[in-house]
């Protein structure tokens, strides 16, 4: 959501030169079609000026009260180049149990061909390490009617048994959405999600007896305002 970000800082500046501005996006809040499927969920804001802002992020899921995730970033972020920002702050995953904390520094922009592109390092208390990348794109079929394709890929530097997360390239997921624009600020959609756990985060869950793959047709809204 990046693009939405920077294009609303820019219609909103009016005549003033560098107004305090703000932005909130819901940028998935989706559910599975199986009654077992999970909630959900990815929210970014920022309050803030053209150059400096400080933005939140939260994502997670919710099937039940022993299966959650719930990820929140607090984060401060500089401007660099147009429609790039460069990013430092603070990561604490709160669900699953026990809780992580780590540093955080990233980037979020919009590339070439208008891809979007959130990227981040990520240094843990236990000198754990981190890396994660998504990578999303908009193709308009008509004015409304718009197909998101979508990519994520996280890995680890080494091990965390209690998390049953292990270390190298340890998942990717890929998801196709198709939203309607009811307004420019709110649709509604439909998609599909893929999701795959690789190498030793896979061999961890094989021994769990936990399944590596899940694919799920989902239904959700994205907003921002």
């Amino acid at each position: 959501m990046a693009t939405a970000s920077v294009m609303s800082s820019l219609s909103y500046a009016g005549a003033e030169d560098d107004p305090l501005l703000s932005y909130v996006a819901i940028d998935q809040l989706e559910k599975g079609l199986e009654s077992d499927d999970p909630i959900s969920f990815s929210f970014q804001a920022w309050v803030g000026y053209d150059m400096d802002k400080i933005w939140l992020k939260t994502s997670g899921e919710y099937q039940n009260s022993d299966d959650q995730d719930l990820e929140v970033q607090a984060l401060y972020s500089h401007a660099v180049a147009p429609y790039w920002d460069m990013q430092m702050g603070v990561r604490r995953d709160i669900k699953p149990s026990p809780s992580r904390d780590w540093l955080v520094l990233g980037f979020q922009g919009l590339a070439p061909y208008f891809f979007d592109i959130d990227g981040a390092f990520f240094v843990g208390e236990k000198g754990q390490t981190s890396i994660r990348l998504s990578i999303e794109q908009e193709w308009l079929i008509t004015q409304k009617l718009i197909l998101t394709p979508e990519f994520e890929m996280n890995a680890y530097g080494k091990s965390d048994d209690e998390l049953s997360m292990g270390a190298g390239l340890s998942d990717i997921n890929a998801g196709l959405r198709l939203k309607y624009e009811i307004t420019r600020k709110f649709a509604p959609y439909i998609g599909i999600d893929w999701s795959k756990k690789l190498g030793a985060t896979a061999d961890l869950a094989r021994d769990n007896g936990d399944s590596i793959s899940n694919s799920q047709f989902v239904i959700g809204v994205t907003a921002w305002f």
